[in-house]
């Protein structure tokens, strides 16, 4: 997982490489939806002093080709001495693996993406003795995506598309996309759904779009009529029109909320949720799921003590 804004930029290729074939079908670089990747060792470097590092390195191995290496930077503004070093990673990593190299830069700013594309030359007195050409991928090009099944059909590319947009008027509608297909995620792959919740939530930092993703996590209770946990939960509840099927969605909206955030359920603790019957309560503990930060905690507050299960509806 992603520890930093600057990571995500390039490593949900690596964390993700079903994201590539799209991408690469923006930058117009054809690549079969099959393929094999690897990472391989980012460090670029000969010796001490000329210590160079890729953020991220695949070995590509399309279905319908030879292999080839992509090299990825993130790039946040244009930095001159990059026009030399992308230069040497593709020679350095070219020679050392003896195969083709690509090069992508991912941007989230315009003016550096325009910048990125180059061409870079190096060369005197009017011979180039060698030009890059790197791929870029940004706000430029990269699609926005506002709509929930489009999102939900490639959740990568849509993530990527909110990094890339974070700071464009278009970031709000994008996280409440992503945030409709991953309540729609959530029944079927909840840890794919986790990850992309806290993935964004890491990278989009503290821009605006940061603040509106925190939001949408923190606010469990939602908006009527957008399909969230809770609303779900107690549908399904009130078209089972028993007493039980509602305290069934209650729990299990409950138990989701705590995976999408990361705490871990002890068995105990998931018992007590699941085969309790007091609505109030129940609606209590979901209120309680979004702020706390062990589950245990779900039941501070409660009158009756952890060992007392006499629940009633």
């Amino acid at each position: 997982m992603v520890t930093s804004a600057h990571e995500g930029m390039h490593r949900i290729f690596q964390e993700r490489p079903e994201i590539l074939t799209p991408v690469f079908g923006v930058l117009g670089v054809p690549l079969p939806g099959k393929a094999t990747v690897d990472a391989i060792t980012t460090d670029a470097t000969e010796t001490r002093p000329l210590e160079r590092r890729l953020d991220t390195v695949l070995r590509v191995g399309p279905s319908d080709g030879d292999d080839f290496l992509l090299a990825i930077e993130s790039q946040s503004k244009k930095v001159e001495s990059k026009e030399s070093s992308w230069a040497y990673y593709i020679a350095y990593l070219q020679a050392k693996h003896r195969l083709p190299v690509l090069l992508l830069v991912v941007c989230q700013d315009p003016a550096t993406a325009k910048w990125a594309v180059g061409p870079f030359d190096c060369g005197t007195r009017g011979w180039t003795a060698l030009r890059t050409f790197p791929l870029v991928a940004g706000p430029h090009n990269l699609p926005v995506i506002t709509d929930p099944r489009t999102a939900a059909k490639n959740l990568a590319l849509a993530v990527l598309s909110a990094l890339a947009h974070a700071r464009s008027p278009e970031s709000e509608a994008i996280l409440e996309a992503i945030d409709r297909a991953l309540q729609e995620t959530l029944q079927t792959d909840p840890e794919t759904a986790g990850y992309f919740y806290e993935f964004l939530d890491i990278n989009l930092g503290d821009t605006p779009a940061g603040e509106k993703w925190r939001e949408i996590m923190s606010f469990v209770t939602y908006f009527p009529g957008r399909g969230t946990v809770r609303e779900t939960a107690y549908l399904e509840g009130k078209a089972e029109g028993k007493a039980e099927g509602r305290a069934e969605g209650e729990a299990k909206g409950i138990l989701l909320v705590l995976e999408v955030r990361g705490i871990p359920v002890p068995d105990a603790v998931r018992e007590r949720i699941t085969t309790c019957t007091d609505l109030d309560r129940l609606d209590a503990w979901l209120e309680r799921a979004r702020t706390v930060t062990r589950a245990e905690d779900l039941f501070d507050g409660d009158a009756d003590t952890p060992e007392d299960t006499g629940d009633r509806a």
